[in-house]
């Protein structure tokens, strides 16, 4: 009998734009990933349900320290939606719960209707979410048939595109705020309308603040992997596009040794802001900072450094 190959994990430090597969959960996608990255410590910046396919932050190591930071970021979808239709979860993984004919409407009532979900909207979270109730996931009790009255929550759709329509579906373009149930918008557009609806096809596309034309999918990682770590390692982006629209600061050797040691710094150019990067004059980003009450330069978030 061969023994098994040990793997040895390592301190890999950095974020991937992996393109999530359908099917494949996002802890599912991350496993995978770590694993052909070796990497010791990661983890995902937001979900994305099984049904859906597209861009999802994975930290690796250090990275790991400004993941909830990208939990509040804007983000950007293609979806399909069936109208005519209900689904128990509002994705094709439910069960139809209703079928109506769909009759003939206008464009110019179609945009209307996509108007009214522009801008400042409010929307009450589905069942079939990951939001906690008494540290129970919603879907989970779902599935358990029990229904939990939920708060309506505020949130932003900054752009709603149509990209194309046959009479009973529409292709949508989403730009939207953090907490945007992508399930729920599409349902409630399909009410507007008179008809329900469900989505057949989610895609997350953007990210902010990174820039996402570049993606990998798990059979690119492999590739890589099975040709050379170097290259595999090249695409990872660095901690800190995490947080290129924070102001930064730059600190000489005693500064630094000062912050990393836990205490203030005191400058004249702090700049006034919830979250500052922190770089040696090396270039080298050491860490997240805050300017205090007493407006000296404090630590938050410091990284592991060579």
């Amino acid at each position: 009998m061969t023994k098994k190959k040990k793997v040895f994990f390592r301190n890999i430090s950095g974020i991937l734009l992996l393109n999530k597969p359908l099917e494949l959960s996002s802890n599912g996608a991350l496993q995978r990933a770590r694993y052909l990255f070796k990497a010791k410590k990661g983890g995902h910046t937001g979900s994305l349900d099984p049904k859906a396919t597209g861009v999802l932050p994975l930290c690796f190591g250090e990275a790991t320290k400004v993941s909830g930071y990208l939990l509040n970021s804007n983000k950007r979808y293609i979806t399909t939606v069936q109208l005519g239709q209900t689904s128990s979860t509002g994705d094709t993984e439910g069960e139809i719960l209703k079928s109506v004919a769909v009759t003939e409407f206008s464009d110019e009532k179609l945009q209307a209707v996509l108007k009214q979900f522009t801008g400042a909207i409010t929307q009450i979270p589905p069942m079939y979410s990951a939001l906690k109730h008494n540290g129970t996931p919603l879907y989970k009790l779902a599935r358990k048939g029990i229904d939990i009255k939920r708060k309506e929550r505020e949130i932003t759709i900054y752009e709603l595109k149509l990209l194309e329509r046959t009479n009973d579906t529409l292709k949508l373009d989403i730009r939207c705020s953090k907490g945007t149930y992508i399930r729920t918008l599409a349902q409630d557009i399909g009410d507007e309308l008179g008809f329900g609806a469900y989505i057949t096809a989610l895609e997350r596309t953007e990210v902010s603040p990174f820039d996402c034309s570049k993606t990998y999918t798990l059979e690119d990682l492999q590739q890589l992997a099975e040709q050379d770590e170097k290259l595999l390692d090249n695409t990872l982006l660095p901690i800190d596009s995490a947080l290129n629209h924070y102001p930064q600061i730059i600190l000489n050797d005693e500064e630094t040794t000062q912050i990393k040691c836990g205490l203030k710094v005191s400058r004249n150019d702090i700049p006034n802001a919830s979250l500052i990067r922190i770089y040696h004059e090396s270039g080298e980003f050491i860490g997240i900072g805050r300017r205090s009450s007493d407006k000296l330069l404090a630590a938050k978030r410091m990284m592991r450094t060579n």
